[in-house]
């Protein structure tokens, strides 16, 4: 259940969002492309990062470069 304190993490780094261009999901809705977001966790695959919703979301990263 370490998800439920990734809100109240440390940043590690941050990331801009590059684009928004999905193929599977919407993900303009809770990104948009210029941000820089926080991010909380992070696996291989994806960045877990605090979004417009204010909430940890989970995203690929090749929406995103490290600044």
């Amino acid at each position: 259940m370490i998800h439920n304190t990734w809100q109240n993490k440390d940043t590690i780094k941050q990331v801009k969002c590059v684009h928004t261009n999905a193929e599977k999901y919407m993900v303009n809705r809770a990104l948009t492309v210029g941000n820089i977001y926080e991010v909380k966790n992070e696996t291989e695959e994806f960045l877990f990062i605090i979004d417009n919703t204010g909430k940890v979301g989970g995203y690929y990263k090749d929406y995103f470069e490290a600044i």
